[in-house]
């Protein structure tokens, strides 16, 4: 695997990444040789890896907006507290919240946090397919060896619209092409896997290259990297740019049309995403939702016009992906017994142990409220002093108060009706 050991992204924290990922590129290319096509069936693979975390993501949005009132009452009931008893006590009944509820307070940003490193390091390996990839590597390799060979090869190397700016300019010291470290054939395969259509017209007029063995590479670097006819290799900007000279409008809307369908995958799949209570409502935060979910499709846009077709490949293949998942993801959630989930997780002996030990210090339960039912107040009834016939009026009343009420809401609600059930009797 010479190209994935001699010039792949070196960066100390994307580059390990840079690494595993051009190794699945690599394998993936071997079995279907198009970069276009390997990056969508990749696409694929990473998003089938990360599905738990979608999951988990989703079910969190989806619950938190039956968590929020519960969330927020904890809050109001320390609102003016701020000794450090306090803090711990409303941290400890909110994370006893996430518990019933069966979700993680970091859910909503995990599949983020991680998803981030993968496309900054994705990017990098695009960025040079050859470095990861071998069959793009060996390709490009034996005309590079050929310029070096060849009478006034490196001479023009220097004259390439690549080597004038950026990067690559580094490439070029006092006049002479000296690559980057030294390394002449692998920094000639960077300026080749990077070079434009004009620069690829200079190179073939280089005198005493091997024409055989252009064509050969020529041909084969093309159907490696052409993908609908566009050279993934290129930006859609630049591919536009060269088009409008040569006339080919046929190939500025195809260009034109990675942005755009950036822009619009990602905005159906922000549709698909369930609806958190942040996101919904008049309040700050929904409001900052609804903008991202305008202004992230318009970035993507410029994004992708200005990057490789090949990241804009990535961000269109993830973006239809996601939504499918998204699809599938919510007709599971919306078939779920949210009341038989939250009885499931008090049920736990972790839970249940909170539970008490926030009894004891506060002498009061979140998940004790979340499980009353109306046999708690007939056990009440019979500790009182009430005669039979008192206990019996009183407990058909409580069942009678409870059933008209019980079809609004969750078990939270339920909870929240047996105690002002409760409240209201205590005071007669």
């Amino acid at each position: 695997m010479a190209g994935l050991m001699l010039t792949p992204y070196s960066g100390a924290f994307l580059g390990p990444i840079a690494r595993i990922l051009g190794v699945i590129l690599n394998f993936i290319f071997n079995i279907v040789p198009n970069v276009g096509v390997a990056i969508i069936l990749f696409t694929l693979v990473i998003y089938i890896v990360l599905l738990p975390l979608t999951y988990q993501q989703q079910k969190f949005s989806k619950l938190s907006a039956k968590m929020n009132p519960e969330l927020q009452a904890i809050q109001a009931k320390y609102k003016d507290k701020r000794d450090q008893d306090s803090m711990t006590r409303q941290n400890e009944e909110m994370q006893l919240v996430y518990k019933k509820y069966g979700v993680s307070p970091t859910g909503s940003c995990l599949q983020l946090v991680i998803q981030m490193p993968i496309l900054f390091a994705l990017y990098r390996v695009i960025y040079s397919v050859p470095a990861y990839v071998d069959k793009v590597y060996s390709c490009l390799q034996t005309l590079a060896v050929n310029i070096q060979s060849s009478e006034g090869g490196l001479a023009a190397l220097t004259t390439l619209s690549i080597t004038s700016k950026g990067e690559y300019a580094k490439y070029v010291s006092d006049g002479q092409f000296v690559g980057k470290g030294g390394d002449i054939v692998n920094s000639i395969i960077d300026i080749l896997n990077r070079a434009s259509s004009a620069d690829w017209k200079i190179i073939e007029g280089i005198k005493g290259l091997d024409a055989n063995v252009f064509e050969s590479v020529r041909s084969q670097f093309e159907q490696y990297y052409t993908f609908l006819g566009l050279n993934i290799a290129y930006s859609p900007l630049n591919i536009m740019k060269e088009s409008l000279a040569a006339g080919n409008y046929l190939l500025i809307i195809g260009a034109a049309m990675v942005p755009i369908l950036a822009a619009a995958t990602q905005w159906i799949n922000f549709l698909f995403m369930p609806q958190s209570a942040a996101t919904t409502g008049n309040n700050s935060s929904a409001s900052m939702m609804k903008s991202m979910n305008i202004t992230m499709p318009v970035v993507s846009a410029v994004f992708c016009l200005t990057l490789p077709c090949g990241m804009g490949i990535y961000w269109i293949a993830g973006a239809v992906i996601r939504s499918i998942e998204q699809v599938i993801i919510n007709r599971r959630i919306d078939r779920m017994d949210i009341d038989a989930l939250i009885e499931k997780n008090l049920s736990k002996e972790g839970v249940k142990k909170a539970s008490a030990e926030l009894a004891s210090a506060s002498g009061s339960s979140i998940s004790s409220n979340a499980s009353m039912r109306t046999s708690s107040i007939s056990a009440k009834a019979h500790a009182s002093n009430l005669s039979e016939e008192e206990r019996e009026a009183a407990i058909k009343k409580a069942e009678a108060y409870y059933k008209k009420n019980s079809n609004v809401g969750g078990i939270a609600s339920k909870a929240n009706l047996v105690k002002e059930y409760n409240e209201r009797n205590s005071k007669k």
